[in-house]
């Protein structure tokens, strides 16, 4: 739909009464406002539907108001809501004596000024993405943070620590640690529940590759999509976050996209396979390069491991997402490129042959990221990378072609690592920075904004008593 009329008209189509607008705030969470669908009309196209953008958790401005504009074309019913209900994202402009501009610490103002940064390079058109979606589904789960009481509690039925519970009638089905990889019913017991998932995400307008059972055992899933434009992705990986999370709760689950939520289980990441487009050809093919990579892939590569560190404080930007980046479970430690190797921060898939499928994938991100920060902030580093030239072997940043994971100590001395904690990444964005502020891509602002608020975070949080320092300490 594109216009006030195509979009009434399908409202009384469909007897829809409500309209909801769903922006986005800094954290990456959405927020909404509704109207009656009697207030649509022509004025909300122009004038917007005004709010205090000071709650949403952005740097200051001159004046907090600020107006959305709704997205026409990405209208879609709200599966979830009782009353029938129009749903769109959109924009945000702050008011203006002169006309409202675009608020540029909006995440997708940020993510589209990437876009047209990239074309105004002439390196690329557009930018192509494809994300993994990892996330736990479970029965139950509670936490407490108190003063005398720090604790959390969460369980699946399937889970292997249920096999011995007589308290119920246990089903004698589950999984093992580590083993639920592509498992199949009746130990997937979730398996219903993703198709119903995936056929809502296909309704919303996303086209889903396929879903299964990941590795660890207690409820860990993933869906994965087909790939489209950069921006495009990051709508959809929020709709992806609200119909997974909705779709739980519907049927009396309740889903997660925490990094690491379980203790000696595999974590949820987010990789992101990427690739550039140019007047309809592949910017990244060449038969004769480096796994069927061309040089302005390396450069790109390169790009990405350069300011990999720096990086990790948008596309990782939580305590939690450093205890999922750990030798062992699949996700990166170290910076460095290869072919098939799941050790390494940037994979580049040996079954993707064909010159439009050519790629390579980021596998350090996850879904506590920003998505429209996260995406453009990978472009960017990427264009840096073009433009400089920056050779990923030159650098001695690979290929690495064996297991990472199994690095001598004197070895490890050779090979740079992510960081391993949110404050160290935060110092690496502190002093790696200008590639994002490039081309008015991200605002000095927004970066110091986020910063801050970070570190605030992670003070919180590293401040609080944890169960294992008594377990550790209680009796010294």
């Amino acid at each position: 739909m594109t216009s006030i009329k195509e979009v009434l008209d399908f409202c009384k189509n469909n007897a829809v009464k409500m309209i909801d607008f769903k922006m986005i705030d800094i954290g990456g969470r959405w927020r909404h406002v509704t109207i009656p669908v009697d207030r649509l009309n022509d004025d909300v196209m122009t004038y917007g539907i005004g709010f205090d953008g000071s709650n949403y958790g952005y740097a200051k401005v001159e004046k907090s108001d600020m107006v959305f504009i709704p997205d026409l074309s990405s209208a879609r019913i709200d599966p979830f809501v009782e009353t029938t209900t129009l749903s769109m994202i959109g924009n945000v402009l702050v008011i203006d004596t002169d006309g409202n501009k675009p608020f540029d610490q909006y995440p997708r103002n940020v993510a589209l000024r990437a876009e047209e940064y990239l074309r105004e390079t002439r390196i690329a058109d557009s930018m192509i993405i494809g994300p993994e979606f990892e996330f736990h589904v479970l029965d139950h789960v509670s936490y407490r943070c108190s003063p005398n009481n720090v604790s959390f509690t969460l369980d699946t039925s399937q889970a292997e620590w249920n096999s011995g519970r007589d308290d119920y009638m246990n089903s004698g089905y589950h999984i093992p640690l580590k083993g639920g990889y592509h498992i199949t019913p009746p130990h997937d017991i979730t398996y219903n529940l993703r198709s119903k998932m995936c056929l809502l995400l296909e309704e919303w307008g996303v086209k889903v590759k396929y879903h299964h059972h990941e590795v660890g055992g207690p409820g860990q899933l993933e869906i994965e999509v087909e790939l489209g434009q950069m921006t495009e992705m990051a709508d959809k990986t929020m709709i992806i976050k609200y119909v997974v999370k909705n779709a739980a709760v519907a049927d009396n689950k309740t889903a997660t996209f925490m990094p690491k939520p379980i203790f000696s289980e595999a974590g949820n990441g987010m990789h992101v396979h990427m690739l550039l487009m140019k007047e309809g050809k592949p910017v990244f093919y060449d038969e004769n390069g480096y796994s069927g990579l061309s040089r302005e892939a390396h450069w790109f590569i390169g790009g990405l491991l350069k300011h990999a560190r720096s990086l990790c404080a948008i596309t990782n930007p939580s305590t939690n997402s450093f205890k999922r980046l750990v030798p062992g479970f699949e996700a990166p430690v170290t910076i460095g490129y290869a072919t098939s190797n799941r050790s390494a921060v940037i994979r580049i898939p040996a079954y993707a042959k064909s010159p439009e499928a050519k790629r390579f994938e980021l596998r350090n991100p996850d879904a506590t990221c920003n998505p429209y920060y996260a995406y453009a902030a990978i472009l960017m580093a990427g264009i840096d990378g073009i433009l400089s030239k920056t050779d990923p072997h030159e650098n001695g940043w690979g290929p690495y072609d064996y297991n990472l994971y199994n690095l001598s100590e004197e070895e490890k001395k050779n090979v740079s690592s992510l960081p391993k904690s949110l404050d160290e990444a935060l110092d690496a964005l502190e002093n790696d920075y200008e590639y994002l502020i490039r081309g008015d891509v991200f605002p000095k602002s927004l970066l110091d904004r986020w910063i801050k608020m970070k570190r605030a975070e992670a003070e919180s949080i590293n401040r609080i008593p944890h169960p294992a320092e008594f377990a550790h300490y209680y009796d010294l």
